[in-house]
């Protein structure tokens, strides 16, 4: 049983590092080696020139990239010979956005109640546009089957309304208006809500001309494909952009699969959002349901000096035809802030994966549930990862009792084993058969103390990435020194314990005949602790939580077997 055991554990262990090998490999901005996000295909990345597409009705996919190109190119640094855009800020009780008369699009948004990841004292930005950093959110029109020429993002617009929310006031109203760009105003209204951080955006057409009109809105989101400042290299979350549909659900692109025109995702709709997604926070424009639109990803040169290039994507929606004289309104919504599951789910479906859960949203979904309902009872994250991990220990009580139960008879046999081992060093195959012989004798099965753990093990990695996701877990505190549990243990006492733990727990198991593979067992938890130095102390209060646990079950039901606990410390010598 040790061998087979050992076996699994490798085999664990040998899995467990192509996954840490697959994200180093994403992270450091190549193509996942041995997970990749599915089949891809060409994506098309825009010219200069302005290019028709159909006004209305279903959106061929062959016309998308037509489309793509009609919407010119985002510009992060106006130069001197454009027309002068003032920029702004409003405010709200929750956001501080920077608005540009030019195209009224939004070039800043500071969140009032979370604090840069590097520097505390500051408030996080996630749109910018400086130097350094290009993330922005634009809209505006494009021709149809018409042609023509149409205000854009980069039409210089009127503003009117008031840049701050009055102390008792629940709304801020901000109305940019276009002039008239071939026979057509653009008249564009952001709604801010007091506490939110999703905006109403209208879009009123107004047709100035003596001639029928059929304009394309457009909303896309604009930025670098740099790494979030202050990102760990220790793991590695998604950035980069998103659609939804309903046909296909969650679609995420990596910026190196858009650059290299392979991107693979669903190009119409008639619902869904298209989104920016980096750890914790997010960005998205949903148009809405039953609107025909198409969606598009590219890689754009906008001659900003930063690493690399820009990505947008982009959404299409064709207008009817607007006759003289008349209007068409189109009511978009642009979501700016952090990923709280709740909130997101309740703007639009879909928007809650945003947080992204990977291949074990099934699982995690649940346990963020139960995670969130324990903190509303016990008002601290920090207990809330203790008392979660508690419960579904208790939930997989049986199926840890039957385990360590197996390894407390083979522990009790062991002695048996090794003499066996000993006596028949040279003669493999009679060893082999003797093994067997005594395990029929005295009723254990190799394998009993192994499948029960293994069917934990998708459990508690879904619970990982709910800890890593959940942005409520930054800058909350738990207790004495931690004061934030998505930051790691700033004295490293938590990493420190977590190994003591978990060395304890390894020398609680039988050691390994083989002084080569008894070595091993020590250095694989040994290495794995040493990772946890540099990951968010509320990951590493939950891996000792469980430790501690583990170890508490393990030694009760040893002493009740019978087969008092033993500490089986490596000889390295």
């Amino acid at each position: 049983m040790n061998d087979i055991r050992r076996t699994i554990l490798w085999v664990i262990f040998g899995f467990s590092m192509v996954l840490l090998w697959d994200q180093w490999q994403v992270y450091n901005g190549h193509k996942a080696t041995f997970f990749p996000h599915g089949p891809q295909q060409n994506a098309v990345v825009p010219d200069d020139v302005p290019k028709p597409a159909p006004s209305a009705g279903a959106i061929p996919t062959g016309v998308v990239a037509q489309q793509a190109a009609a919407v010119p190119l985002a510009e992060p640094q106006k130069p001197a010979s454009a027309p002068a855009g003032e920029r702004f800020e409003v405010s709200t009780d929750v956001l501080k956005l920077t608005m540009d008369t030019e195209g009224g699009s939004l070039v800043r948004s500071e969140f009032l109640k979370y604090a840069d990841t590097l520097d505390p004292s500051k408030n996080f930005v996630l749109l910018d546009d400086s130097a350094s950093r290009i993330y922005m959110a634009q809209s505006g029109l494009v021709a149809g089957a018409g042609g023509g020429a149409f205000p854009t993002h980069k039409t210089v617009m009127s503003v009117t309304g008031p840049h701050t929310m009055a102390e008792g006031q629940n709304e801020l109203v901000i109305r940019f208006t276009s002039p008239d760009v071939g026979g057509v105003k653009l008249v564009k209204t952001y709604t801010l809500k007091r506490g939110a951080y999703d905006i109403a955006v209208r879009h009123e057409i107004l047709n100035t001309s003596g001639a029928p009109v059929s304009p394309q809105l457009y909303l896309q989101l604009v930025r670098d494909g740099n790494k979030p400042a202050g990102e760990s290299k220790f793991y590695s979350t998604f950035t980069g952009p998103a659609v939804y549909t309903e046909a296909k659900k969650y679609q995420k692109i990596d910026f190196s699969a858009i650059k290299k025109k392979s991107a693979d995702f669903e190009k119409t709709s008639t619902n869904g959002y298209i989104a920016m997604v980096q750890h914790y926070f997010a960005s998205a424009w949903i148009l809405p349901d039953g609107m025909q639109r198409s969606l598009s990803m590219d890689a754009v040169d906008i001659g900003a000096s930063l690493a690399d290039c820009c990505y947008r994507v982009t959404t299409i929606a064709p207008l009817d035809v607007i006759a003289p004289g008349a209007s068409k309104t189109v009511d978009a919504t642009f979501f700016a802030g952090p990923q709280e599951e709740k909130m997101l789910h309740a703007l639009t479906p879909g928007l809650e994966l945003v947080k992204d859960y990977g291949w074990l949203t099934i699982l995690a979904k649940p346990l963020y549930w139960l995670l969130d309902t324990i903190h509303s009872v016990l008002q601290n994250w920090g207990w809330s990862i203790v008392a979660l991990v508690l419960l579904l220990k208790i939930a997989f009580y049986w199926l840890n009792a039957k385990a360590y139960a197996s390894m407390a008879k083979m522990k009790s046999i062991n002695p048996k084993i090794m003499e066996m081992r000993e006596r028949l060093k040279d003669k493999p195959q009679q060893m082999q058969q003797e093994m067997m012989r005594i395990y029929r004798e005295e009723k254990v099965n190799p394998m009993g103390g192994c499948f029960p753990i293994m069917i934990q093990i998708p459990v508690f990695i879904a619970l990982y990435w709910v800890l890593l996701s959940t942005v409520e877990m930054r800058g909350a505190p738990w207790a004495l020194w931690i004061h934030d549990l998505s930051s790691p243990d700033p004295y490293y006492i938590l990493p420190v314990l977590m190994t003591l733990t978990t060395m304890l727990q390894t020398s609680l198991n039988p050691a390994p005949p083989d002084p080569m593979q008894a070595k091993m067992m020590w250095i694989m938890p040994l290495a794995f602790s040493v990772m946890f130095f540099f990951f968010p102390a509320g990951l590493v209060m939950y891996w000792i939580t469980n430790n501690t646990l583990s170890i508490a079950q393990q030694w009760i039901i040893n002493t009740r077997m019978g087969v008092p606990p033993k500490f089986n410390l490596p000889k390295f010598g």
